[in-house]
């Protein structure tokens, strides 16, 4: 058996998920038998793949040959996100329902272990880079969870302004974690919470474009939705008002690119390399690939019906 690289993409309105080669970025395979998939996560050795199931409220874990759901494991309420540790043995999912919760999954026995209470549902969780926390949002009680991975205990908490919506995290040269980035609800921007301090440091609205089309329907509070780091030198974030893609510098936040990626664009995923980003643009129902250097589109993939959460998985492949 071999490995290959695919983008997975769920589309949050049917039963469809579509799997896209990045090497000719078109859809080579779908997964039909999840309805209302949510977030998507592989494992590390390739051997599954493991999606929130908002219809059954399930992690559905799916054999990356045959695209086959092999099983369903019940959670204690309707999940959205989900994340992985990186080595692949523990799988962590949101519960979306109050009072809140993260669940966590053994990957080993394929059974949901514990239910991690947390302060308001959760709409989002992470694993830090180095592996040590799983970090959940909410978006109804403005609180970021930070739960230790060893313990699966909350280890400390962090009250936003207003909703949790995407993250993503700055490591320090160790590997650990160093900064928050944080999209929040009805805020066109992003905010940053320091590690160390566990406090807010900044935060800063995306630019007005000139002559850009406004969208101010159907952005479900969220006008910013999307967040990555692709090379730990810049951030990426997404616009659902105007439809850009903005890059900044780490170094001074400063912004040094934007691109126009389709109507409403939810979450995004980068190849391993960091070479490419595919951007969710769930108002034109396609992925849009965007070259992180020169911040240009170079494809767009047609799927299926609003797809929103993506991911990056390397996973077996048929010979």
């Amino acid at each position: 058996t071999k490995t290959a690289v695919r983008i997975i993409q769920t589309n949050s309105a049917g039963d469809s998920t579509d799997v896209i080669d990045p090497a000719t970025n078109t859809v080579v395979g779908r997964i039909h038998d999840i309805v209302i998939p949510h977030g998507v996560v592989g494992a590390p050795d390739g051997r599954n793949l493991y999606i929130t199931n908002e219809s059954l409220s399930t992690v559905d874990v799916v054999d990356p040959i045959t695209l086959r759901v092999v099983k369903r494991i019940k959670l204690t309420g309707h999940p959205n996100n989900i994340t992985i540790t990186p080595d692949g043995k523990k799988v962590y999912a949101g519960i979306a329902a109050a009072p809140g919760a993260v669940d966590v999954i053994d990957t080993t026995t394929m059974t949901n272990i514990k239910s991690v209470p947390v302060t308001g549902a959760v709409h989002n969780v992470y694993v830090t880079p180095d592996g040590k926390f799983a970090v959940s949002g909410s978006v109804a009680s403005s609180v970021i969870s930070v739960i230790d991975t060893k313990t699966d205990e909350v280890a400390w908490t962090y009250k936003e302004t207003s909703g949790i919506r995407p993250m993503t995290f700055e490591t320090n040269p160790d590997g650990s974690t160093k900064r928050i980035f944080v999209q929040l609800s009805d805020y066109h921007g992003v905010a940053v919470v320091d590690w160390a301090t566990h406090k807010e440091t900044t935060r800063w609205e995306h630019a007005e474009v000139p002559g850009a089309e406004k969208h101010t329907d159907g952005l479900q509070a969220a006008p910013a939705h999307g967040l990555g780091i692709p090379d730990g030198q810049h951030l990426w974030s997404t616009s659902k008002v105007n439809g850009y893609a903005y890059v900044y510098n780490l170094s001074d936040l400063k912004e040094v690119g934007r691109v126009f990626v389709g109507q409403h664009p939810e979450w995004f995923t980068f190849t391993p390399d960091g070479r490419f980003c595919y951007i969710a643009a769930a108002g034109d129902n396609s992925v849009t690939v965007v070259d992180v250097k020169t911040i240009k589109v170079v494809a767009h993939i047609p799927v299926g019906q609003v797809p929103k959460r993506n991911g990056t998985a390397t996973m077996l492949v048929a010979q």
